[in-house]
């Protein structure tokens, strides 16, 4: 694990909120010459601290849509099982993210699709794909109180 200055946090920071920043801008920022930003930049994306780069895209102004929490429980957990389902659900471009978990369920997925009707020919899809779905859980989304917004960077400040 690599060890976190002021000025890294700082980095981490201002990157999060404003990913499209340039290098001059950024080093200004965090009141840094450009060479030893860049240098610290580089050494934050080598050490896996920034996965890449990228835009929030609102769904909203894509179109109507629905967000659905699906909470799965497999038919079985052996390694076979979980590497199947794993597998399969990279393969469903509406599945938005999959965290498997710990306890009573299985995956909780975050699935974002035209409609109900769509969501639930998604899950009539993936049951008769046989990958390994015993019962799931639908949770639809009404609002959006806190949008995803990165990782909890204030946490660095209490490492020590």
């Amino acid at each position: 694990m690599i060890r976190l200055d002021d000025r890294d946090i700082a980095i981490l920071r201002v990157l999060s909120a404003e990913g499209r920043i340039t290098k001059a801008d950024l080093a200004r920022r965090i009141n840094l010459s450009a060479t030893p930003c860049w240098e610290r930049l580089k050494k934050l994306e080598s050490a896996g601290l920034i996965e890449g780069y990228g835009a929030r895209i609102s769904t909203k102004a894509l179109g109507p849509h629905v967000t659905v929490f699906v909470a799965v429980e497999l038919e079985d957990h052996t390694a076979a099982r979980f590497q199947t389902f794993e597998r399969a659900v990279q393969d469903y471009p509406e599945i938005a993210a999959c965290w498997a978990l710990g306890g009573g369920f299985d995956y909780l997925m975050q699935v974002i699709a035209r409609d109900i009707d769509a969501y639930q020919r998604l899950i009539d899809g993936m049951l008769e794909a046989r990958i390994g779905m015993a019962r799931y859980y639908t949770y639809i989304v009404t609002k959006a109180v806190k949008p995803h917004s990165g990782p909890p960077l204030h946490l660095l400040d209490q490492m020590d």
